[in-house]
């Protein structure tokens, strides 16, 4: 018998549509999905911001304002 063994769901990762800073400086990054302007600026040190990709676990953007 295994005590505190819990059935967990395995992580599912994928290749996701980031937004990098441009600043040197900054380590902020945003998925595509949870943007909320067409172009984002960084939402820490207000710079431009550049597409990219990493694989990151997914995750869904249900809100309602997501586009």
């Amino acid at each position: 018998m295994a005590f505190g063994k819990k059935n967990q769901e395995e992580i599912i990762k994928e290749e996701t549509k980031i937004w990098v800073c441009d600043s040197e400086d900054c380590n902020c990054w945003m998925r595509d999905n949870f943007k909320i302007e067409e172009t984002p600026t960084c939402p820490i040190c207000k710079n431009d911001m550049s597409i990219s990709t990493k694989v990151l676990q997914v995750v869904d953007n249900n809100s309602i304002y997501y586009k």
